[in-house]
């Protein structure tokens, strides 16, 4: 849930970034952290587990607009991906508004997407949010990799895998190149926003 500063009338809403393991999270954070260093304020923070890293940054986004006459602040987070860091993914979901999940485009980890988002719902669940409900767009990473060569799942089948039932908006990627980033973290901006504009009128 949204926390409110009013004394800085800012509003600060979570965003975290879901996926297995090297599927590009952290990737698309960077990208975002440098193409936009003029609305992200501090620096981003880095917790290096084995293998794997937990990302976060403040993103004040230009042209969001105001809610209730505060502006909007978006916290951004990545989750490690791999398995063993289960307690790590459930502590950064606390209190999320938003939801990007990455899936990678490898063939080879067709299992791996499927297994990240059975967990990504488990863990929700386990919260009180339905992934039915919560903001989520699903993007899917690496598909530069192609050109090199490497054999990815086509779109289609990602489709089919991961958001046949869900129906979330879907966004094409390379992290690397920063390809689909920007979509993929603006449409994720404008559901989590209409959502806490749904929230505060409930509340009054």
């Amino acid at each position: 849930m949204a926390s409110f500063n009013f004394k800085d009338r800012v509003i600060e809403c979570k965003v975290v970034y879901y996926g297995p393991g090297r599927c590009g999270k952290t990737t698309n954070l960077e990208y975002i952290f440098k193409a936009f260093k003029k609305s992200t304020s501090g620096d981003m923070v880095s917790i290096d587990t084995k293998g794997d890293r937990t990302l976060f940054f403040d993103f004040l986004p230009m042209g969001l607009g105001k809610i209730r006459g505060c502006d909007v602040m978006i916290q951004l987070y990545t989750v490690p991906g791999q398995q063993k860091y289960s307690s790590t993914r459930k502590m950064v979901l606390k209190g999320v508004d938003g939801v990007v999940f990455v899936a990678d485009s490898l063939e080879v980890r067709r299992k791996a997407n499927l297994l990240s988002l059975k967990d990504l719902q488990g863990n929700l669940k386990e919260q009180g949010h339905s992934i039915f409900k919560l903001p989520l767009v699903i993007q899917y990473n690496k598909r530069d990799l192609a050109e090199e060569g490497f054999p990815i799942l086509p779109e289609d089948v990602l489709e089919r895998d991961l958001n046949s039932k869900l129906k979330a908006p879907s966004f094409t990627a390379s992290a690397v190149k920063g390809t689909g980033v920007w979509p993929t973290l603006k449409e994720c901006m404008k559901l989590t926003l209409l959502e806490l504009q749904k929230e505060l009128k409930w509340a009054g």
